[in-house]
């Protein structure tokens, strides 16, 4: 099959699913694969070089998790050059003992966005740290749950706007990654519980179906308020934001929520 823009873009997906799943040894080699992608990528030309700065950035997070800064800096760098912009990613708190670093701050000052794309990629930051607050409490409730339901983690989707500068679809790709990852965790808990309860409620003379019962209705209601509140989160562009292309805010000017 050839190579497409999607299927490229669904490739990136995975690698990021693999890495943020298990970032010490993921599943599969994510180094060959985003390696592979900015080949693929490279080859399809212009339309497609937002996916080689992709991989580019997937690089730099998999040398920085591994304390290797100059290869993440080098990739870092050449994922800018293939049009990554999420200036909100590199303040979180973890990269900021890399701005004083003189590499970081020249490729810093080389990116480029809009307003209206950084409301996106701040709006995109927050989401994703409201989903891990989400993903969290769900488990802390599920604790104890006698039912056999399986918990879904709503989330708000994701824009669908035309952005003004093509490393929004990198943000994009991250903000759906973190949610699969999520969804699948809270999946794996949820499946195991309800297994064990349903081994013990077919063995046990003392088993509570309406304790069950009243902890599935419960935790109907528990999703019913995440999906409310999360229909409640989608993004909304500002009226007559800015779409000049500019360089980012200043270094260590902007947050990165956790």
């Amino acid at each position: 099959m050839a190579d497409t823009v999607n299927s490229l873009a669904s490739r990136v997906h995975e690698l990021m699913v693999a890495n943020l799943t298990s970032p010490a040894a993921p599943a599969v080699d994510v180094v060959t694969g985003f390696q592979d992608v900015i080949a693929r990528a490279t080859a399809l030309g212009p339309d497609a070089a937002w996916l080689v700065g992709a991989g580019h950035s997937g690089l730099a997070t998999v040398a920085f998790l591994h304390s290797r800064i100059d290869q993440a800096l080098f990739h870092l760098d050449a994922a800018v050059t293939g049009g990554f912009n999420d200036c909100v990613a590199l303040h979180a708190a973890a990269l900021r003992p890399l701005h004083q670093d003189p590499r970081f701050r020249a490729t810093y000052q080389r990116i480029r966005i809009t307003l209206a794309d950084l409301d996106e990629l701040v709006w995109i930051h927050q989401e994703m740290a409201v989903m891990s607050r989400d993903a969290a409490r769900a488990s802390t409730e599920n604790i104890g749950r006698r039912d056999t339901g399986i918990s879904v983690l709503p989330h708000a989707p994701v824009p669908t706007r035309v952005p003004n500068t093509p490393g929004v679809l990198i943000a994009r790709i991250d903000l759906a990654a973190t949610q699969t990852v999520l969804q699948r965790a809270l999946t794996k808990a949820d499946i195991s519980r309800a297994a064990g309860n349903a081994s013990i409620s077919a063995v046990s003379y003392t088993w509570d179906d309406n304790r069950a019962r009243r902890d599935s209705w419960r935790a109907d209601a528990l999703e019913a308020q995440r999906r409310q509140a999360a229909a409640a989160r989608a993004f909304v562009e500002r009226p007559g934001v800015s779409t000049l292309v500019i360089p980012c805010p200043p270094l260590g000017s902007l947050s990165c929520p956790s």
